[in-house]
């Protein structure tokens, strides 16, 4: 069985105002980098084999305090990088919300390609087999992944047999960690959108 702490990266400017997506240079705020240390200071009791991370600059920096926590160098995923929003990425919460396609994204995600960028159920596949490669190296190990709300979500949708279409009814706030223990055959959720004191 291999345990892992699925982690959204923490705050920044643009959270909940734009879909940042793949756009370099999002960096965390200062509120962002409080959290940063916060989860660090947290996750400091918790044994890590291993903390991998997404390129983007948003998910190295959360990573990063943690990564010292433990004394550990963190490792860069494509695997567990955001969705590519395409055409939609950088705009702004308020200009998407007019966009038919970005309506019909929401309400019928598993079948709807964004675009210029990624079709849901390709993220999600990306994500599980970077998760389920994880697996086969750390097989008995406790492993962090930093990555992005949409990602964490589409993985925990797998996991649980929540189909993609209703997966907005998971909530992943900044610098929360989820749990999954993943065996051979099955999965377990034991930690859901935490943001606070982890009893695991």
């Amino acid at each position: 069985m291999t345990k892992v702490l699925l982690i959204r990266h923490a705050l920044t400017d643009s959270v909940g105002q734009r879909l940042s997506g793949r756009t370099p240079g999002v960096s965390l705020n200062a509120a962002g980098q409080g959290q940063a240390l916060a989860l660090a200071a947290r996750l400091a009791q918790v044994p890590l084999d291993a903390i991998y991370s997404s390129p983007l600059e948003r998910a190295q920096q959360t990573a990063a305090p943690l990564a010292r926590q433990h004394q550990l160098e963190p490792l860069i995923s494509n695997d567990f990088m955001e969705i590519d929003f395409g055409y939609w990425t950088n705009l702004s919460f308020t200009e998407l919300a007019e966009q038919p396609d970005f309506q019909r994204f929401n309400n019928f995600r598993s079948h709807t390609r964004i675009p210029g960028g990624e079709l849901m159920l390709e993220a999600q596949a990306r994500m599980v087999a970077g998760l389920e490669r994880l697996c086969v190296q750390y097989p008995h190990g406790t492993v962090a992944v930093v990555s992005h709300a949409d990602m964490l979500k589409a993985a925990v949708a797998y996991y649980a047999g929540i189909p993609l279409d209703l997966f907005q009814r998971l909530d992943i706030s900044p610098a929360s960690v989820s749990g999954l223990e993943i065996f051979g055959d099955t999965a377990r959720i034991f930690l859901l959108n935490d943001t606070g004191e982890l009893k695991i």
